[in-house]
Order: C-alpha cells, then structure tokens, then sequence
C-alpha cells in the first residue's frame, strides 16, 4: 500500500486538466464531464491483477451511481512499451470485451498520471461538483473476494457525496500495481 505522504493532491485540491484520446475515438477533456456533479478519475490498466479483480465492482459503481449525477473514468498511463497489454488498441478491446459504461483514456505521456499523482493501478480519486477532491483511496478492502468485502471505501464516499453528507474517511491508502513509469 502507497503511504497517505505519498499523495500529491489532498481534499480540497482542484482536479488537473486533461485532454487524451479515448479508446471510443474522441479526445476527452476535463470540462467533458461538466454535466455531472461528481466524477471519479481512476488510475487503470489492463494487465494488473487488482485493477481485474476490481473491474467488475467500478462498472457496477457506475451503474449504480450515474443516476446520481456521478461519472466515471479511466486513464491509463502505464508504460505500453514494456507492458505491451496496455497498449491502445488492447485498451479498447477490453473496454469492448468488458462493457465499460466509461470512457477509458490513454495518457502516453504520462504527464496526466503525474499531475494527478497516480500511484498505483486501481488509483480512484472522488471530485465533487466544483471539482476539488473530496476522496482517494481504494475501491474496497478486499480485491480478491467479493463477498468478503466489509468496508466498500469508494461506494461509501459515493453515498455520502451524492447524500451531500460529509465523507468520513477521505484520504485511505491506495492499494494495487505501481504505475509503470517510462525510464
């Protein structure tokens, strides 16, 4: 697990902007998701493990929450070159395969993964209406079980954001692969 010291932004930090090219075709943008009163960029990938023991539960998230005005999506910044299952084109076959109700962006540079300050793969960070943080952490506390989870971290920062209550633990360690950052 990454340490708390680690992160770069903290609660109340404004999202940075972005503009990458999804593997829908279109270049999204932060203002892109403007309509909706929360958004929760995650850190992704293909090939880590947690991010595939997670998957399911973030497109069940989504689904869950988009009536609450709450969108999700994707970056993945891991370095394709030596990591060949991240490249984009096997980004947009898993986005397909899987039905990801998000779109899933490519951040080649890794300049975006920087600002952000990603660490790991799951890495899902909460920003409310103004776009300042108000959660990162991880999805829940269990990756390999399901029906083992006792604390769903990031559906309980949801409920709380779109309840308009406070969330009561902001800031979690996160848990998952290291970004694969290019040499």
């Amino acid at each position: 697990m990454a340490e708390l010291a680690s992160f770069q932004l903290h609660t109340g930090d404004p999202a940075p902007p972005f503009s990458l090219p999804g593997v829908d075709g279109k270049t999204w943008g932060l203002t892109d998701f403007q309509e909706s009163p929360f958004l929760v960029v995650t850190f992704w990938c293909n090939h880590c493990p947690y991010v595939q023991a997670w998957e399911g539960r973030v497109i069940a998230l989504q689904k869950e929450f988009a009536s609450k005005g709450v969108r999700f999506v994707l970056i993945n910044a891991n370095d394709d070159r030596e990591y060949p299952d991240d490249r984009f084109e096997r980004m947009a076959a898993r986005a397909k395969e899987k039905g990801y109700p998000f779109p899933y962006l490519r951040d080649d540079s890794q300049q975006v993964a920087h600002a952000y300050g990603a660490l790991v793969t799951p890495h899902p960070m909460l920003f409310g209406p103004d776009r300042k943080l108000l959660f990162q952490g991880r999805v829940d506390d269990n990756h390999e079980d399901p029906s083992r989870v006792k604390h769903p971290f990031l559906r309980d920062a949801l409920v709380a954001a779109t309840s308009g209550r406070p969330i009561s633990e902001t800031e979690l360690p996160v848990r998952g692969c290291s970004v694969k950052w290019r040499s």
